[in-house]
């Protein structure tokens, strides 16, 4: 599974040192498992405390970016924590689901991208 956290991440500056970049993903890393593809959607939402996203499928490749919260990413049979900052990149059709932590409701962005599967 591929979570990346902000926090994990040497902070950097951009932009002629206007801006500080904490990198999740580098300028080309992902070119050739999306080559050809098109932004499918992007798309903020919250599961609330006690919830979660029912496991599904697409043939994207999806990012989910959690702004705030807490919760578990579960990627076919494989579950992993995550809070604010980080970024869960889950693979073109791999069934998925987000589930808030107890008490707590995870926000995050989600970001879809067609392309090629390797």
């Amino acid at each position: 599974m591929d979570v990346r956290s902000i926090y994990d991440q040497k902070p950097e500056s951009d932009h002629e040192a206007s801006v500080t970049v904490w990198w999740l993903v580098r300028e080309g890393e992902l070119r050739d498992k999306t080559k050809g593809g098109s932004l499918e959607l992007v798309a903020a939402f919250e599961v609330p405390a006690g919830g979660q996203v029912q496991p599904h499928t697409h043939p994207t490749h999806e990012f989910y970016y959690v702004t705030s919260g807490r919760g578990v990413v579960t990627i076919e049979d494989e579950e992993q924590s995550v809070s604010e900052g980080d970024l869960v990149y889950i693979p073109p059709n791999l069934v998925h689901s987000l589930r808030s932590g107890p008490g707590v409701s995870v926000r995050a962005v989600a970001f879809a991208m067609a392309g090629t599967e390797e």
